[in-house]
């Protein structure tokens, strides 16, 4: 009996020519876990300064009140009057540096994109206005 290779042997293991995937699948799964783990809250919130103290009585005064519409295509108007970036900017220098600041009501379309509204919006806070509100939200409800 000689002991010659057959290749019909079946106690020979063929040559496997796929990769072994579970080992690289595992690495990922905890590369992802880490990623997910390291990343940072990101916070996309608006901070506001709401009141503090509600019992003081109304002003005998009204306030005055500046309005800001925002247009649907972005066209900012003050109290009516189309303004450019710039002429926004020095009105809401000159509304902060006033003693008593009055109410800016900030308006915006339904049809305004959001990066118009809080341009206008970074731009009065930056300035420092204080008393700004919005106006007309319940266009929105629809």
């Amino acid at each position: 009996m000689s002991m010659a290779p057959s290749s019909s042997s079946s106690s020979e293991q063929e040559v496997m020519m796929e990769m072994n995937m579970t080992p690289l699948i595992d690495v990922m799964l905890v590369l992802i876990i880490m990623l997910i783990t390291t990343l940072p809250i990101q916070n996309h919130s608006v901070n506001l300064n709401m009141p503090t103290n509600t019992n003081q009585p109304p002003p005998l005064v009204p306030p005055t009140v500046v309005t800001i519409d925002v247009d649907f295509d972005g066209t900012v108007l003050w109290d009516g009057v189309a303004v450019t970036r710039s002429e926004l900017e020095a009105k809401f220098k000159a509304t902060a540096a006033l003693p008593e600041q009055p109410e800016v009501h900030l308006r915006p379309n339904k049809l305004v994109e959001y990066k118009s509204v809080v341009g206008v919006m970074a731009a009065a806070q930056r300035l420092g206005v204080t008393k700004i509100g919005m106006v007309g939200n319940e266009q929105f409800l629809k």
